[in-house]
């Protein structure tokens, strides 16, 4: 890790005051960090003398034959005893002003060190794309093509060759691909990547056209996002009788429209041209300047919105967390559709009066328009959007804008938990159970629940988890607190945890402050939901019984007859299944042989395009996709069948068993483009379909009062997964499911569809109780030493050599059983051994919750790893598939 090569822990920015200014001897030079894979440490170079650069600045340097992207850690007076001054090379040029405060980079650097990543890695993450750019090597043609260029050294010496009437002949094979290459591209103009790809051992061929002076190499700079300049009319004086009627006409235009137009905008208006307009700048009647366009996303006009008036529950959750003034933690355990988000606008409201800013941070981008909506109709253009489907101009705009310190309101998923809001009065996270917080890869593998708490408190400001099913490592977390500053009884366990009984678990109804470590914990109670609404009833059918009844469809009766009724009393429901497609895999009933990726070990899945399109099967993993064949590939056998229900079968089926019934599918494969979440919600919420039809993206917060029906397809799916966190997901995303149902004046109805009725997730969801099936599963995590009573490290290794791989893991492991503070399962083979042709092997690492053992030196274990082979150290880790 870089911390450890540069020898100071933690790397600290120096203070902005310790600038260079031309002229003064002081302060030469800068020690930066460079983004550039495998390099580790500081890298000093000289400071132009037009360049005033400060700590935190984000730089582009030459680095060997390329330019990067590099931050400015510290000035200095004098550089490394070791090196000659001679061979310092110089700072390119600046590519944005520092904004590294040292709260803000304590935090980076703690991510780096709890997730065993490189700083620079963490930096990548947190900067918009774009900032930091690596500049490329290019291969162009020379003499005619060159489009004016000199040639290079030797071009002279060429000219037989040019003027030959076959200049080929002369050429290798090799150097012959190149310039044919060259010649069929229109600027004669290719990366040398791209030329290495495409032919074998270019370089050779390269050097050859080079040494004849038919090309020239050349370093491309790094393409950096900038901002939008866009042209301008400013009206800057009166109009006089002098000018023409026509003149005068086009500037009462502007005078009309506040004296600015865009110049686009303005011609198209006024019917003119560019050659009238500057005429009357020429005169000093206007100026035409280039202005910035802010490229953030756009939403759509909303009416303004005021505060609602609060249940009891709710106001004194608000009164807690209004009285909060430094950092603290608090659980706002609600359930679903008891108010929470009103909760967080009314805490927001007064912090943005004192100048104050808040982050606000939600599971998918799916659940940002409608969120969205709510606080721009509350706090109109203060708040902005950030998230990895804006394009790079709207997030690098938006990020610029943070940077401003005006009190502002920032909505976004995980990776927004590093959006440089100076002055944070509040961090949100709302469903804070959700598992999207957590990032699998690539590095750094960071839960933004973690960072959060991290940030919260370098920034000295409330953080608050909102949840109707909250996770297990926040409630115990919150319960171990609370139970310590209670005085409630408990008793230290053999490593001197406290170790709380299950009889002091929080009931739903209290509300708890405590003091621990300076930590402050507050559980805050919402147990009912809004207009005293009931929760909606839950029954579950058993499908084992459908089926000896003679109901062979994927409907039960009694979701039959739900659906009849929807459009018979003028409702809306939502159907929920936890996979999308058509069917989840194709099978020969001939003889049983399965149709899988051929560079996964999986199944294709089934997914229909349209009607009389070709059939496709596709991988959910590598996205290989391929025509459905007319005969097994193995036995000839015309007997392929489809088996389990995705969205598209569902829907289909849907089509068939109740034509009436208007339909809308909700799943990635239907929001890929831009704007579509937004898109069909909008339908939806204006009425034009009944039913609500697709995969977890329904459980994300979605509120839809005129929703009164839930239907769950299949439970099962969610429940008999080979993973020790498969009971809390199940129960988390069905509660969730079911509370979308009945939020309006209409009550609600719930039907989940099972074959295993008496799982203890089902009897706990049917009767909406958190509290037993988290007693219920912690006594079972306690007994396994499993999160959160113990923690896990998982070793991802990967390679396209099977062999390679798995003596790799056992390398690793053997290496890591010498240390008795913790313990080591595996190596084995993941669950899907082969994804996109990279075999997978894991190691998983147990050992206490409280304190980090005496972990291996990681850089000896990536060494460990032979170059064809990939490590991902998973901190934390939530899927362990």
């Amino acid at each position: 890790m870089y911390i450890n090569d540069i020898k100071i822990s933690p790397l600290v920015v120096s203070e902005p005051s310790e600038s260079y200014k031309s002229g003064e001897t002081v302060n030469r030079w800068v020690e930066v960090l460079v983004d550039c894979p495998g390099s580790t440490g500081l890298f000093t170079y000289r400071l132009p003398a037009q360049l005033e650069i400060k700590p935190g600045d984000i730089l582009s340097v030459p680095f060997g034959a390329q330019q990067l992207g590099a931050i400015a850690i510290r000035l200095l007076a004098q550089p490394n005893i070791d090196l000659p001054p001679e061979k310092i090379r110089e700072v390119e040029d600046i590519v944005s002003v520092g904004f590294f405060p040292s709260a803000y980079w304590e935090l980076l650097n703690r991510v780096a060190a709890y997730y065993y990543t490189p700083l620079i890695q963490v930096i990548r993450v947190a900067l918009p794309p774009g900032l930091l750019g690596r500049s490329q090597r290019r291969i162009r043609l020379v003499g005619e093509r060159g489009a004016g260029e000199q040639r290079g050294r030797g071009a002279k010496g060429s000219s037989y060759l040019l003027g030959s009437a076959d200049p080929l002949a002369f050429l290798t094979p090799t150097a012959r691909q190149v310039w044919e290459l060259l010649q069929g591209q229109p600027a004669g103009d290719y990366s040398f990547i791209y030329l290495q790809q495409k032919v074998k051992s270019a370089y050779r061929g390269i050097r050859e056209l080079l040494r004849f002076g038919l090309v020239e190499s050349y370093l491309e700079p790094p393409r950096l996002t900038r901002p939008k300049l866009q042209k301008a009319v400013t009206l800057t004086g009166t109009i006089d009788q002098e000018l023409t009627t026509r003149q005068r006409e086009i500037l009462e235009v502007l005078r009309r429209r506040g004296g600015e137009l865009w110049l686009n905008e303005f011609l198209q208006i006024c019917k003119t041209t560019t050659p009238t307009l500057k005429g009357l700048e020429e005169k000093g009647y206007i100026v035409i300047e280039e202005r910035e366009v802010l490229r953030t996303e756009q939403g759509p006009t909303l009416v303004g919105d005021g505060a609602k008036s609060l249940t009891t529950a709710q106001a004194s959750a608000l009164a807690t967390i209004q009285t909060l003034d430094k950092f603290a933690q608090v659980l706002l355990h609600g359930v679903t559709g008891s108010g929470k988000t009103e909760v967080y606008l009314q805490a927001i409201a007064p912090l943005l009066n004192q100048g104050k800013s808040a982050l606000v941070l939600v599971p998918e981008i799916g659940l940002t328009p409608q969120l969205t909506d709510r606080f721009r109709a509350r706090f109109g253009n203060k708040v902005s959007v950030y998230h990895s489907a804006l394009s790079d101009g709207e997030r690098y705009d938006t990020w610029r804008q943070m940077l401003t310190g005006e009190p502002q309101v920032v909505i976004g998923t995980r990776s927004a938990v590093f959006a440089p809001l100076p002055n944070l009065g509040l961090i949100i996270l709302d469903e804070e159970h959700d598992s999207s917080f957590k990032q699998d890869s690539p590095i750094p593998t960071y839960h933004a629940r973690t960072v959060a708490q991290w940030r919260a408190e370098l920034e000295n400001c409330p953080l608050v988890l909102g949840s109707a099913t909250p996770s297990l490592e926040t409630w115990v977390s919150v319960r171990r607190q609370g139970s310590r500053g209670a005085g409630e009884q408990g008793s230290r366990g053999a490593g001197g945890e406290f170790v709380t009984p299950h009889s002091s678990l929080l009931t739903p109804n209290s509300s708890l402050s405590t003091q621990h470590s300076a930590l402050s914990t507050h559980y805050l109670s919402l147990p009912e939901r809004i207009n005293s609404r009931p929760l909606p009833p839950v029954e579950i059918v058993d499908m084992r019984q459908e089926l000896q009844q003679g109901n062979r469809s994927i409907f039960s009766r009694s979701l039959q007859t739900a659906l009849e009724e929807l459009q018979e009393r003028k409702q809306q429901g939502i159907l929920f299944i936890h996979r999308r497609g058509h069917s989840t895999f194709v099978s020969c009933r001939s003889c049983g042989y399965v149709l899988e990726c051929p560079h996964c070990d999986v199944s294709l899945a089934y997914h229909h395009t349209e009607e009389k399109a070709p059939e496709l099967l596709r991988c959910h993993y590598c996205n290989y996709a391929r025509s459905h064949p007319k005969f097994c590939p193995d036995c000839s056998s015309p007997y392929l069948k489809f088996f389990g229900s995705g969205t598209q079968r569902v829907t289909q089926e849907l089509a068939r068993q109740f034509p009436e019934l208007r339909l809308i599918r909700f799943d990635s494969d239907t929001t890929r483009n831009k704007g579509s979440h937004r898109t069909l919600l909008t339908r939806f919420a204006n009425g034009e379909a009944d039913l609500l039809v697709g995969t977890q993206m329904l459980t994300k917060g979605l509120d839809l009062p005129q929703v009164t029906l839930v239907g769950v397809v299949a439970a099962d799916g969610l429940l008999n997964l080979s993973d020790y966190r498969a009971s809390e997901r199940a129960f988390q995303t069905l509660t969730q499911v079911a509370g979308r149902a009945g939020r309006g004046e209409d009550p609600g109805r719930v039907i989940v569809q099972t074959y295993t009725t008496e799982h203890q997730v089902i009897a706990a969801v049917r009767s909406h109780d958190y509290q037993s099936f988290s007693q219920a599963e912690l006594e079972q995590r306690q007994a396994l030493n499993y999160p959160p009573y113990g923690r896990l490290i998982l070793l991802r290794l990967s390679s396209l050599d099977p062999i390679q791989v798995q003596n790799t893991a056992q390398v690793i492991a053997t290496a890591l059983s010498t240390e008795e503070e913790f313990e080591i399962l595996g190596p084995a083979p993941a669950s899907v051994l082969r994804v996109a042709n990279r075999y997978r092997w894991q190691i998983l690492i147990k050992f206490a919750p409280d304190a980090l053992p005496r972990l291996p030196d990681w850089e000896e274990v990536r060494s460990l790893c032979p170059s064809s082979v990939s490590l991902t150290i998973d901190v934390d880790p939530l899927n362990i598939m």
